[in-house]
């Protein structure tokens, strides 16, 4: 039996933290900038960020699928909440703007901030090699890892990555995103059962066309509340580590 007790208590340590990694980070960042104000290239007269204060909108790209980061109560609206969600109204006020939320996708993530159509991402964004390679991320964040979600009954069968790797196990992913690209990388044995959203993997597990789910850590923790049938494996100790951050387009002066 889940302590729930524990586990939420665990979330809000979590978010606790986040929250003051993100004052430390304000409370830091003042010398290194007067510092490196000089090395500058005097050429580069016009950026995103002058834009940005001269027509007074932060438009941010988010996905609004993923607690507790960016998230919508009805998919049909522009209406979102989260985390990153707050943040990025702060990051707009800072700039004289007001934040303009952009929805996105994993998929389309990186098309949507090259074709200009948001000027930021804030959406729990794993920083990996292929998205680096394309776009500028901020300094990390938050680091968390992978683990596992399923029907409570079960969570003592998926404590590994070996256990998971079996035929006949059901893998469920959003497709465009980190989490598809673990399972096909990490479960070769299995069977990926490709979801075309976010919102209703948990829902799928619980209704046993799934067996599991692995996702970033924090994302398990959350949803096992939603979920009571659900439970989160082992999330202290992930398969994996990686750090988030926030996505930019390659423009330094930003």
């Amino acid at each position: 039996m889940k302590n729930r007790f524990v586990k939420i208590n665990s979330f809000q340590l979590l978010i606790g933290l986040f929250i003051w990694n993100i004052l430390l980070l304000g409370c830091t960042t003042s010398l290194p900038l007067q510092e490196t104000a000089t090395t500058i290239n005097p050429q580069i007269t016009n950026s995103i960020l002058d834009d940005i204060m001269k027509k007074g909108v932060l438009k941010v790209g988010t996905t609004g699928d993923f607690k507790p980061f960016s998230y919508q109560l009805d998919v049909n609206s522009n209406v979102f909440y989260g985390v990153d969600i707050e943040l990025a109204k702060d990051l707009a006020t800072s700039l004289g703007a007001k934040a303009e939320f952009v929805k996105t996708s994993w998929p389309t993530l990186l098309t949507d901030l090259q074709a200009g159509k948001f000027d930021i991402g804030m959406s729990g964004i794993t920083i990996k090699l292929a998205r680096q390679q394309q776009a500028l991320f901020s300094i990390p964040l938050l680091s968390s890892g992978k683990a596992a979600i399923t029907r409570d009954e079960n969570a003592a069968r998926f404590t590994s990555i070996e256990a998971i790797n079996q035929k006949g196990v059901r893998v469920i992913v959003n497709p465009g995103g980190t989490n598809e690209a673990f399972a096909r990388a990490n479960f070769p044995n299995a069977t990926i059962v490709e979801n075309g959203e976010n919102l209703s993997v948990f829902q799928k597990i619980v209704a046993g066309q799934a067996d599991l789910m692995v996702t970033d850590a924090v994302e398990t923790l959350i949803q096992e509340q939603i979920h009571p049938e659900l439970e989160a494996v082992n999330p202290d100790q992930p398969f994996n580590f990686f750090e988030m951050g926030y996505l930019l387009p390659r423009d330094y002066t930003f």
